[in-house]
């Protein structure tokens, strides 16, 4: 589901913004007996996430969660800018807009929960997995087709970079 011109604001795009559960993974968290939690990402997702940081783009992960194996997992594709614990995701936010001075229209961001809706707000296009809940689906710009930890992270990197003629067949261009 599409809300606005999608594709003319995918143009500007330079900055993705991921939440992580119910987007980059499927919301579920597997606790063991020692209370170890265990999360899967899509092995799709990272390759569009590595395709989008050799074009130059950024990429930043806001998530309330605050496994430290996010950050390590993360930082091994480039990508330091990293909130972890983030449950008020605007401060986080914030932070990284007084941190890099990024033009919030040249922002998408990918969430699927209530405490990503300040954020998406405040920048050039907001989408979501297929299976967010109802009052962010009310609210975004586009829909992915794809729910979250299944792809829906590389499904809209790679329409951006389609877009802004980025998208290669051979990653290392």
């Amino acid at each position: 589901m599409i809300k606005k011109n999608y594709k003319e604001y995918l143009t500007k795009v330079k900055t993705f913004i991921f939440d992580v559960d119910g987007v980059l993974t499927d919301g579920k968290v597997l606790v063991t007996s020692e209370g170890e939690m265990y999360r899967a990402l899509d092995t799709k997702d990272g390759y569009g996430m590595k395709c989008a940081l050799l074009q130059g783009f950024k990429i930043v992960i806001i998530t309330g969660g605050m496994n430290e194996g996010i950050r390590k997992r993360f930082n091994e594709f480039g990508i330091y800018d990293i909130y972890l614990g983030a449950f008020n995701k605007m401060d986080a936010y914030k932070d990284l807009m007084n941190n890099y001075s990024l033009n919030p229209e040249e922002i998408l961001y990918v969430g699927d929960d209530i405490p990503d809706i300040p954020v998406m707000k405040e920048i050039g296009v907001s989408c979501c997995p297929s299976d967010a809940v109802p009052d962010v689906k009310e609210i975004v710009d586009y829909v992915s087709h794809k729910k979250g930890g299944e792809g829906c992270v590389r499904e809209i990197i790679e329409q951006v970079l389609r877009v802004q003629d980025k998208w290669s067949l051979n990653p290392d261009k």
